[in-house]
């Protein structure tokens, strides 16, 4: 799979729209992890494009809990990588990002690249 990089000042405004939780493996109800061991966290955004009244829902997986983020607040995505993928006959893409932070507020140091987010098993 080839991580595409997206460039979020392309994209309209940004907002949290279902709050970070911890990815869980359907099946088994464990909690996904990526190859460091770092939990992976997905926060569902609201991505509206510029000039149109379009928006979309994409859920972007992080390698730690973003902190300070809720339900209606505008966030700043940073690394956002796609992933195009395909299981069992199922196609998706996929999004990640080293960290999501509130609108305004500075990205922290020492964030996790993107491309190490991934799961260590099934999609990111």
């Amino acid at each position: 799979m080839q991580n595409i990089p997206v460039d979020v000042r392309r994209l309209g405004a940004l907002m949290c729209v279902v709050p970070p939780e911890p990815r869980v493996n359907q099946e088994t109800g464990e909690v996904r992890k990526d190859r460091d061991g770092n939990v992976i966290y997905v926060v569902g955004i609201s991505v509206r494009q510029r000039d149109n009244r379009r928006a979309d829902v994409i859920e972007v997986a992080v390698p730690s809990e973003p902190h300070g983020i809720a339900e209606g607040m505008r966030v700043n995505v940073v690394d956002l990588v796609a992933v195009a993928w395909e299981i069992e006959g199922r196609k998706g893409t996929s999004f990640r990002a080293s960290e999501i932070t509130p609108q305004g507020a500075p990205a922290t140091t020492g964030a996790v690249p993107a491309g190490r987010a991934k799961s260590s098993g099934g999609e990111a």
